[in-house]
């Protein structure tokens, strides 16, 4: 498989303006998750951006940059955008916002492909490690059935533990396309659960497409707010 990894990164976070060029251990977060993408050493890595600052951080951080319209409404539509014309069978999306996001993850997001032609996406999940975060809206969990197949992400609790405590999947954010998949990903409408839940990938299984979902002990840390960059922080710096 011919592989790219894309970043799509933007300034514009609504709880976190300016995030991608926010300090982390001496440098922009952005550069720190270009290095983690560039260790996988799968294929090049390019990051999506509006934005003349990430572009220029990128290029002397080893990575190329597209710039992209400033108007996408997730990650993957900036990322379609991008990969028109790019050399490519499988484009992994490695979230601008995952700083400490492993290697091997970003590996292990592509096996499905593998076994599966006609496979369009791809994406991880582990075992939910605290029970608070099965009511943290932060935290997407996702149910999948027999098949290891996506059947549904959430931020409220799924499973809802009725009765009795069930052991939940919290979904990892990184993704892998076909990339005939993504070119057409921005053309399927956008769908009410993804408005609601704000979750770009539930537009895929609306529009009946399937999700592989690759469970393992993954472990990510994204950064939503000043206080996980904090959280971060002391991970990044911790002796």
């Amino acid at each position: 498989m011919n592989i790219a990894i894309g970043i799509p990164a933007r300034m514009g976070s609504t709880r976190f303006p300016g995030k991608p060029l926010a300090m982390l251990a001496g440098k922009p977060m952005i550069a720190h998750v270009i290095e983690k993408a560039l260790a996988a050493d799968l294929g090049p890595v390019f990051v999506a951006t509006d934005d003349g600052r990430i572009a220029a951080i990128a290029r002397s951080a080893g990575a190329s940059a597209v710039m992209t319209r400033s108007d996408h409404p997730s990650g993957s539509d900036r990322l379609a955008e991008a990969v028109r014309e790019l050399d490519c069978d499988i484009v992994i999306n490695v979230q601008g916002d995952e700083p400490l996001i492993d290697p091997e993850a970003i590996r292990a997001v592509v096996k499905p492909f593998e076994d599966d032609a006609y496979l369009p996406m791809a994406t991880l999940a582990h075992p939910l490690r605290d029970i608070n975060d099965l009511t943290d809206a932060n935290v997407v969990k996702v149910v999948c059935n027999a098949k290891g197949r996506a059947m549904y992400f959430s931020r409220a609790p799924i499973p809802f533990p009725r009765s009795a405590a069930a052991q939940a999947l919290q979904h990892v954010g990184l993704y892998a396309y076909r990339k005939e998949f993504l070119l057409i990903y921005p053309s399927l409408d956008v769908c009410e659960s993804e408005q609601t839940e704000q979750l770009e990938q539930l537009r895929v299984l609306h529009h009946g497409y399937d999700i592989a979902v690759t469970v393992g002990d993954f472990h990510c840390i994204g950064v939503d707010t000043p206080a996980d960059l904090q959280r971060a922080e002391t991970l990044l710096t911790a002796p």
